[in-house]
């Protein structure tokens, strides 16, 4: 039986490129989309096994379309294709529930490999980015119940940690030096018992932090 397939990504070439990717293979491409809000509803129409989503979205953040999938079309397998090696977009990847995620450089093999992967349930593929940072997360306890006291600039600094910008672009950001930057960072990991970037982007996003305020 072929794995149902919704490809979303904003570019006509990469949905072009993959579906001549996956030609020839047990996997279908059921729907494509261009935007965030279209794969919603392509998804909930097509209930596909697997939807491949573009990290970056035109009209927003392809990581809060992830949510919304999780949150409506829970039996479909969400596996995340980005350009962008990135830790923190991996760690709020595996946060909000990706099955898992791989680059657009990939090859023909790896791509269905990960695919065929997320549709059978199985763990991040090997192929894919997923694996090393779910394993730091098994690892790692959390300290998501407990109050830690961070102090605003430390939260602020935090969030932009989590959204995956660099201490330089943090530092323009918030107006601040990257040294300061440098030093609001081990004080936030130190505070809430982490060791690297990754698990604190891991924490913000299972604390809310992200989240706009209501």
């Amino acid at each position: 039986m072929a794995i149902r397939l919704l490809v979303a990504d904003d570019h006509e070439v990469v949905r072009r490129g993959l579906a001549v990717l996956l030609a020839g293979s047990e996997i279908e491409i059921v729907a494509e989309a261009a935007t965030g809000k279209e794969t919603v509803r392509l998804a909930e129409k097509h209930r596909p096994d697997v939807i491949l989503l573009d990290v970056r979205m035109p009209d927003g953040d392809g990581l809060a379309t992830l949510e919304k999938l999780r949150s409506k079309i829970p039996e479909s397998r969400v596996v995340m294709l980005s350009t962008y090696d990135n830790p923190t977009y991996m760690a709020r990847s595996v946060a909000l529930g990706a099955a898992d995620y791989i680059l657009k450089g990939s090859s023909r093999e790896d791509i269905i490999a990960t695919i065929k992967a997320a549709a059978a349930g199985e763990a991040p593929s090997r192929f894919g980015q997923l694996q090393k940072v779910a394993e730091a997360m098994k690892l790692q306890p959390t300290l998501e119940d407990d109050d830690v006291p961070l102090t605003d600039r430390e939260l602020q600094v935090l969030r932009h940690v989590a959204l995956g910008l660099s201490n330089k672009e943090i530092a323009q950001s918030l107006d601040i030096s990257v040294e300061t930057v440098k030093e609001h960072i081990q004080n936030i990991l130190r505070k809430i018992a982490i060791s690297d970037r990754t698990q604190a982007a891991v924490w913000a996003v299972r604390k809310g932090l992200l989240e706009p305020p209501a």
